[in-house]
């Protein structure tokens, strides 16, 4: 979401540098005895968290506990696949072993020209830290690499997994948000996929480092982990934080809590959700919270700007993943869920003019007047909100929301034609659209495009302010999901077309991909911007191939994807 800030520089050696010895002795010398037969031993980081001494102690007898008992029964989220389904065809074959070959193309450049740096420069083949120096890519995609059946990659890694050490940065604070959602959420899922104790163990090492960012007077975290005011008793929440940031630290929480047994994971982030709760309906748009929230006053009635994209998206994500990942057991996010949609429906959904007619829907931004008398539409997409389709629908059918389930399919479909409409094949980061005043009847009206729209674009976008594509997995995500949840083929035939598209403007060749300045020009025209964030192999390339895969890898039923796409198990009791 946010770049974090760097400070100076610290050590940058020991036990990582030497389990990156390891890994790339065994990643490029790998020899017929593998698996190896004696389990390494990991580090502990050289700090621990545990044993600081909190400023704002909680009782652990004052603690809220994840519920237990029986799962509530929760409506069946995927299609009924025929039995046929379950075994992939020559071209779903051909398909998903071609979304494998991208996938270790990128992860073989990574660990050969940016580990155990976080990010790899594509183009210039060089690594670079922008999230702690802990190896982001690494950690974020070691569930990607046990899902598509990387076993000796997965096992290569482990030894670097457990020789990180989450007080050797390169940084002087780290965002919560980001550290939750990459590190931790990886870790997590690596761990229930896997079983692998080493990963567990460093996943609760670093929870033990996040839980103590709750450690300020209200027990909201602040947007910074700053490890100085952390250890001094000094933090503080922010008074205009993101929505999302600490509103979508919930999965990875509670399920730490569920594999520990500790209830102060699960404590934290159910004291965000009370605030939540008993703010709804009292913000300038009762049923949504504003982008950007007082966390260090509890307040939620001072901003007029709401959004479904950038600094809030995931906040409404995990509604309806938090109900699933509790069993149904807490009804207070279905409530929520139920509340904010019917707004999002009302004031933020609008259907686009198009030359063709398409009866699709889109997104947009919302602000509300100071006195309330009035809510207007800025009718701007984002490729970030292109993960409300998939969200629509996993909230419907989890909570029986019928009506809801046409509204996230023209979702999708939308952000599958913004991605067919641009010469690339794919969308930009941020664009315009020419709203219809109903979402019954849209008439095209070429005066008007000429008026308002821009004819250097493709017709019906009114802008391309962001033109840009970073890799982002959102679009793929919700074309995913509409194919878990209805089991229509053709979402797999729109996915296989932004495949594609996407190798096509951002393949290195032989190399990784790399993002992209401009969508809207032509295939030679094209300027990669030697960037290769982690979410592309921890997000996009899974969705790839989990679309192109049996209904039962990582089914729906079973588990519930975080917002960096890693899978955690459903508790069945």
């Amino acid at each position: 979401m946010v770049l974090w800030k760097r400070g100076p520089g610290s050590r940058r050696v020991s036990l990582l540098f030497w389990s990156a010895v390891i890994v790339f002795l065994f990643y490029h010398y790998r020899s017929a005895l593998y698996p190896a037969p004696n389990p390494f031993s990991p580090g502990s980081s050289g700090y621990d968290w545990s044993k600081m001494r909190r400023q704002y102690p909680i009782a652990e007898f004052e603690m809220v506990r994840p519920p237990r008992g029986p799962p509530v029964p929760l409506e069946r989220i995927q299609f009924n696949f025929p039995r046929p389904a379950y075994t992939l065809d020559v071209k779903q074959h051909a398909q998903r072993e071609a979304v494998k070959t991208a996938f270790k193309r990128c992860w073989d450049a990574y660990m050969e020209h940016a580990f155990p740096h976080d990010e790899l420069m594509p183009v210039s083949l060089d690594g670079k830290d922008t999230f702690g120096g802990w190896s982001a890519t690494m950690v974020d995609a070691l569930d990607t690499l046990y899902i598509m059946g990387f076993t000796e990659e997965f096992a290569a890694a482990l030894p670097a997994v457990g020789a990180l050490d989450w007080s050797d940065t390169t940084l002087t604070s780290v965002n919560v948000f980001e550290t939750t959602i990459r590190y931790l959420g990886g870790l997590l899922s690596a761990y229930d996929l896997s079983g692998e104790k080493v990963i567990l163990m460093k996943a609760v090492e670093l929870g033990e480092m996040l839980y103590t960012a709750f450690d300020t007077p209200n027990h909201f975290p602040p947007f910074w982990f700053d490890f100085s005011d952390a250890k001094a008793g000094r933090q503080k929440a922010g008074k205009s934080d993101p929505s999302a940031s600490p509103c979508s630290l919930s999965l990875e929480f509670t399920r730490l809590s569920q594999l520990t047994g500790e209830p102060k994971y699960y404590d934290a982030i159910d004291r965000i959700k009370r605030f939540l709760e008993s703010s709804q309906n009292s913000t300038r748009l009762p049923g949504m919270w504003p982008t950007f929230i007082d966390f260090q006053n509890e307040l939620a009635d001072k901003s007029s700007d709401f959004t479904l994209g950038a600094q809030a998206d995931s906040l409404y994500e995990y509604l309806p993943k938090m109900s699933a990942l509790l069993g149904g057991r807490d009804p207070i996010y279905e409530q929520m869920y139920r509340s904010a949609m019917t707004t999002a429906e009302k004031h933020m959904i609008f259907r686009p003019m198009l030359p063709n007619g398409d009866n699709v829907l889109f997104i947009g931004d919302v602000h509300v007047r100071p006195d309330g008398d009035g809510v207007s539409l800025q009718p701007d997409g984002q490729h970030l909100t292109c993960f409300a389709g998939g969200m629509f629908g996993l909230g419907g059918k989890l909570f029986g929301i019928r009506e809801q389930l046409a509204t996230a399919e023209k979702l999708a479909r939308g952000c599958a034609l913004a991605y067919a409409a641009f010469p690339t094949g794919i969308m930009p980061e941020i664009f315009g659209l020419l709203p219809c005043a109903s979402r019954d009847v849209c008439e095209w009206d070429e005066d008007r495009w000429v008026t308002e729209g821009d004819t250097n674009l493709p017709k019906g976008f009114k802008h391309a302010r962001d033109p840009r594509y970073l890799l982002r997995p959102e679009a793929i995500e919700s074309i995913f999901l509409m194919y878990r949840i209805t089991g229509k083929p053709e979402y797999q035939d729109i996915a296989w077309r932004m495949f594609l598209a996407i190798q096509a403007a951002t393949s290195g060749g032989d190399t990784a991909n790399s993002a992209i300045k401009d969508v809207t020009v032509g295939p030679k025209e094209i300027t990669k911007l030697d960037q290769m964030e982690s979410f592309w192999l921890a997000e996009t390339l899974k969705y790839f191939y989990l679309i192109f895969s049996p209904p039962d890898v990582i089914s729906l039923d079973e588990w519930v994807l975080n917002t960096e796409a890693h899978p955690l198990k459903r508790p069945d009791r």
